[in-house]
C-alpha cells in the first residue's frame, strides 16, 4: 500500500521490522537500511539500473532478505515545492512496485539529500571515483535518516 502521508505508513509498519529509503535515478537506485528498532539508517548499495523488472526482482530479494517492513521513496520536488517530471516517475515505480511488493511505501521529500550527501563525502576527504561509488546510497540513507527521525516523533 502506497501511503503520501508519514503517518498512515506508521501505521501500517510492523513492529521490529526495518525500513529501507531508495534514492530513484535515471541510472542507478541508491539503497540504505534502517535497523530493526529504526533508529539509524545505514548506506548499502547502488543498484545499476535496467529494465524495471530486472530492478524490481533485485530490491524485492534484497528486501526479503534483510526481513525489510516498508519503504521510503525519496521525493524528488523542485526547489518550490512543486512536483515535476521525476517526482511523476518516482510515483510510478511506486505504483508499480507496489504490485511486486507486499509492505507499506511512503514518500520523503529529497531535496538537497545529495547535495548533503556529497558535502559529507568531502568532509571526509573521499576520492572523486568513490564519491560517484557511493553517492547514491548515501543519498538514500540521508532520505531514509529523515524519515525515521519523523517516525520517532509519532
Amino acid at each position: 500500500m502506497i501511503h503520501e502521508a508519514i503517518t498512515g505508513f506508521a501505521k501500517d509498519l510492523l513492529p521490529m521490522r526495518a525500513v529501507a529509503g531508495l534514492d530513484l535515478g535515471t541510472k542507478t537506485i541508491g539503497v540504505a537500511v534502517s535497523d530493526r528498532m529504526r533508529s539509524v539508517a545505514t548506506p548499502l548499495e547502488t543498484i545499476r539500473r535496467k529494465k524495471f523488472t530486472e530492478d524490481a526482482a533485485r530490491l524485492c530479494a534484497l528486501l526479503d532478505a534483510r526481513e525489510i517492513g516498508g519503504l521510503v521513496l525519496g521525493l524528488p520536488r523542485n526547489m518550490d515545492g512543486s512536483e515535476g517530471p521525476r517526482c511523476q516517475s518516482t510515483r510510478a515505480f511506486a505504483r508499480n512496485f507496489a504490485a511486486q511488493w507486499e509492505g507499506p511505501i511512503t514518500f520523503w521529500d529529497e531535496r538537497l539529500s545529495t547535495v548533503a550527501a556529497e558535502k559529507a563525502l568531502l568532509e571526509a576527504d573521499t576520492t572523486r571515483k568513490r564519491r560517484a561509488e557511493v553517492i547514491d546510497h548515501v543519498a538514500a540513507a540521508y532520505i531514509l535518516q529523515g524519515a525515521l527521525d519523523r517516525l520517532r516523533l509519532l
